[in-house]
C-alpha cells in the first residue's frame, strides 16, 4: 500500500522513451547513490576528509549528463556525483581524488569535485560558486565559434543565484545568443538559509525572463521530465543557438556538508522530500511498468557495490602524492616552448599606443583562434583608440564588444581556452579589474596547478596616474596580483617592448596581466620593429648603464630615473624590469654588485608594493655588497588624488631626487 501511495508522487510520462534509455537513467541515478553510502561510511571512517552529498538530487545530473554527447562539456558542483559517473570516469580515480592520492586529478592539490578533466569534458567548480557559469560561457562561444552543434552546461544551486556572477553570466549568454543551458537546483538552502532568505521571486526561472532568454521550472527528482527537456532544448540550440535557464525543485536531504547536519530543517519538510525519493520512486515506476524486475535491481545493486568494492581496492593499493618543492612550483605554470622571433632590420618611430596598437594587429594575423573582448573595442576602437580598425578588419566573432561585466568576460575568456582559443580582454581602466578579480585570482591563476588546464589569456591593464583622472582611473595596482602565484606580469616603459612584450604574451599558454601607461600612450615614441618579434618575458634590461647606484624600476619610475639621472649629472644604473612575474633577480643582482647601491622606484603605493619585496631580496642575498641601506621610493599611501597639486604630491618623482642624493651620500 505504501508503495503504490509513493509511487504517485512522482508523475514519469514514459511516452517514446525506450526501455533501454528508462534503463540507463535508473542505472545512472543508483551508481551515484550506491557510491554515496559507501563514501558517507568511509567519512565516518575517516578515510576521506569531507563529503557533501547530493542524495536526492541525482535526477538532475543523470537526466542532464545522459541527455547531452560525450564530447559537450558540463560544469557540474558539489552534488552532482551524477555527473562524473555518467560520463564514465573510473571510480578507482575518483575514490584516488577524494584521499588526495596520485591517481587523483589533482595530485592532492584541491578536494572533492574541485577538479575536471578534458578527457571526459567535465570542469569542477571552485568553492566561489558563481564563477563557474561564466566558464560555460566561454566554452559554449568556443563552440559557436566553430560552428559545432554543441551546448554546454553549467550547474548552480538556488544560493548562487544571488551572486553577481549568476547575472553576468545570463547576460553575456543571451546578449551572445550562446548555446548555455544553465542549471539551477534548487534545493531548498544555502548551507541553513532557507529560499525565503534568498530571494523574493514566486521562481527562480522567472529570472530568465527578464534576460530574454527561455526560462522553465520542472521537477527535478523525476528524471524523465530533466532528461526529456535537456534533451529537447539541447536539440534545438545545437542548430539555433541560444541559451535556457532551467530550474530544477529538489530538495537537499543531508546537510550543506555532512558535519552541518539538517538540524535546521523541519521534520515534515524532510519527509515531504524523502517521499520523493528520485531513485527509488523510479524504481517503483520500473517495476510497476515491467520493465526491470525485482531480481534484476538486485543485480544492479549487487554489480555496482561489487565494483565500488573492487575500485575502492585500486584506490588504496594507490600511492599518497609526494610533497616535493620542485614538483609544487613547476605545476604553477604550463610548460612555456616560445621561438623567440628577434627585432627585424626595418623600424619606425611609434608613439607607445601605436606599438600596442601594431603588436594586437600582428597577433590577430599570426594566431587566427585569437579573441579580442572588452568594452566598446569595436567601432569605437576603445576608449584609448588601440583596437580601432581591427573590426573591419578581423571581424565581429574575433573583436567583439562586451557589457559592462568584468567578472564574465575574464570568466568567457577562460572558457574559450578550454575550447583551444586564445583571448585578449581590455580592461577600460586597471581600476575596473576589481570586479573581476575573483574570476583571475581564483580561477585562472590556480587551474593548472589544481589540474593541469592552462588558462590561454591576456589580460590588457591600462594604469597609472598623472592624467588627473583621480582615484578610480588612475591606480597602479600591479601589487594586487604580485603575490598570486599562476599569474605573469608585464608592464613595458618604451614602445619597442610594448610591441614585443604583449606579442610573448599571446605566445605564452599562462594567463598574463599586461600593465600599460596612460600617461605613456601619446607622451612617450621611439623606434619600433616592423614585423613580429618578441620580447622574452622574465628578462630585464638595462635601460641606463652608470656605477653610482642601482636603481630598479619599472613603467613610468624608467623615465623618472633617467631624468633624475640627467639633472643631477651622476651615474645611475636603471634597471627596467619590464616583468614582474616572474622577476629577473639575476639583472637586479649584477646591478648591486656593480654599484653597491640600491633604489627601488615605483608608482604604486609604497607599502606592500613589488618594491618591498625586491628590496627584501636584495637585503637577503646581496647584503655583503651594500654600502648602503636599500632606499624605496614609491607613492605615498593614499588614494590617488584629482587635483594636480596634490597628485604631484602623491606621485614618487616628488621624492625621488632627494632620496638617489641621500642613498649616494651615504
Amino acid at each position: 500500500m505504501a508503495q503504490a501511495d509513493t509511487s504517485k508522487v512522482v508523475a514519469f510520462k514514459r511516452k517514446k522513451l525506450d526501455e533501454e534509455t528508462l534503463i540507463s537513467l535508473y542505472k545512472g541515478m543508483l551508481l551515484p547513490r550506491l557510491i554515496e553510502e559507501k563514501m558517507l561510511k568511509q567519512l565516518r571512517q575517516g578515510k576521506i576528509s569531507k563529503w557533501f552529498s547530493g542524495i536526492g538530487q541525482e535526477a538532475i545530473s543523470t537526466g542532464v549528463t545522459l541527455a547531452l554527447t560525450p564530447e559537450e562539456m558540463i560544469f557540474p558542483m558539489h552534488r552532482n556525483l551524477a555527473v562524473f559517473t555518467n560520463r564514465g570516469i573510473p571510480m578507482h580515480r575518483l575514490f584516488s581524488q577524494w584521499q588526495g592520492k596520485c591517481q587523483g586529478f589533482t595530485k592532492g592539490r584541491d578536494r572533492s569535485f574541485h577538479f575536471g578533466t578534458i578527457d571526459y569534458n567535465v570542469v569542477g567548480m571552485i568553492s566561489h560558486l558563481g564563477p563557474q557559469l561564466a566558464l560555460a560561457c566561454g566554452v559554449a562561444l568556443s563552440y559557436k565559434l566553430k560552428g559545432e552543434p554543441k551546448v554546454a552546461v553549467a550547474f548552480t544551486g538556488e544560493g548562487g543565484t544571488s551572486e553577481g556572477d549568476f547575472h553576468e553570466a545570463l547576460n553575456v549568454a543571451s546578449v551572445w545568443d550562446l548555446p548555455v543551458i544553465f542549471v539551477i537546483e534548487n534545493n531548498g538552502y544555502g548551507l541553513s538559509t532557507p529560499v525565503s532568505e534568498q530571494y523574493n521571486c514566486k521562481r527562480l526561472a522567472d529570472r530568465g525572463k527578464g534576460y530574454g532568454m527561455n526560462a522553465l521550472s520542472i521537477d527535478g527528482n523525476n528524471v524523465i521530465e530533466v532528461y526529456k527537456t535537456i534533451s529537447k532544448y539541447a536539440e534545438e540550440m545545437r542548430t539555433n543557438p541560444a541559451p535556457l535557464l532551467l530550474e530544477c525543485n529538489t530538495f537537499r536531504r543531508r546537510g550543506h556538508e555532512e558535519a552541518s547536519g539538517t538540524k535546521y530543517v523541519p521534520d515534515e519538510l524532510m519527509q515531504y522530500w524523502e517521499a520523493r525519493d528520485p531513485v527509488e520512486r523510479f524504481e517503483e515506476y520500473l517495476l510497476s511498468e515491467k520493465i526491470i524486475s525485482l531480481a534484476s535491481v538486485e543485480g544492479y545493486r549487487k554489480q555496482f557495490k561489487n565494483e565500488i568494492e573492487e575500485h575502492l581496492a585500486l584506490a588504496q593499493e594507490d600511492k599518497v602524492t609526494e610533497a616535493t618543492v620542485v614538483t609544487e612550483i613547476a605545476d604553477v605554470f604550463a610548460p612555456v616552448s616560445i621561438e623567440h622571433h628577434v627585432d627585424g632590420p626595418e623600424s619606425t618611430e611609434m608613439r607607445l599606443v601605436d606599438a600596442i596598437a601594431n603588436g594586437l594587429d600582428e597577433a590577430m594575423s599570426r594566431h587566427d583562434n585569437l579573441v579580442l573582448m572588452g568594452q566598446d573595442i569595436t567601432e569605437y576602437g576603445g576608449v584609448f583608440k588601440i583596437t580601432e580598425g581591427l573590426l573591419d578588419k578581423y571581424g565581429p566573432d574575433r573583436v567583439r564588444n562586451t557589457p559592462l561585466c568584468e567578472s564574465a568576460i575574464v570568466g568567457t575568456a577562460i572558457g574559450l581556452s578550454f575550447g583551444g582559443f586564445k583571448s585578449m580582454m581590455e580592461m577600460q581602466f586597471a581600476d575596473f579589474v576589481t570586479c573581476g578579480f575573483n574570476q583571475i585570482v581564483n580561477n585562472a591563476a590556480k587551474l593548472h596547478y589544481r589540474w593541469g588546464q592552462n588558462v590561454d589569456v591576456v589580460i590588457r591593464m591600462p594604469t597609472g596616474g598623472g592624467v588627473g583622472a583621480g582615484p578610480f582611473h588612475s591606480q597602479s595596482n600591479e601589487g594586487w596580483f604580485f603575490q598570486v602565484p599562476g599569474l605573469k606580469i608585464v608592464y613595458p616603459s618604451t614602445p619597442e617592448d610594448a610591441k614585443g612584450l604583449l606579442l610573448s604574451a599571446f605566445e605564452d599558454p599562462n594567463p598574463v596581466l599586461y600593465f600599460e601607461h596612460k600617461a605613456l600612450y601619446r607622451n612617450l615614441t621611439g623606434d619600433v620593429p616592423e614585423g613580429y618579434y618578441t620580447t622574452p618575458i622574465g628578462k630585464a634590461r638595462i635601460a641606463l648603464s652608470g656605477d653610482q647606484a642601482a636603481v630598479i624600476t619599472y613603467g613610468m619610475g624608467v623615465h623618472w630615473a633617467t631624468r633624475v639621472a640627467e639633472e643631477l649629472d651622476i651615474s645611475l644604473e636603471v634597471i627596467d624590469l619590464r616583468s614582474l612575474a616572474p622577476i629577473d633577480y639575476e639583472s637586479i643582482s649584477e646591478a648591486v654588485k656593480k654599484t653597491h647601491r640600491a633604489l627601488v622606484l615605483h608608482e604604486a603605493t609604497l607599502t606592500g608594493g613589488v618594491g618591498a619585496e625586491i628590496a627584501a631580496y636584495i637585503t637577503e642575498h646581496l647584503f655583503e655588497y651594500l654600502d648602503a641601506p636599500v632606499i624605496r621610493v614609491a607613492s605615498l599611501d593614499t588614494p590617488v588624488p584629482f587635483a594636480s597639486h596634490l597628485e604631484e604630491q602623491f606621485l614618487p618623482l616628488a621624492r625621488l631626487k632627494e632620496q638617489i642624493q641621500k642613498l649616494i651620500e651615504y
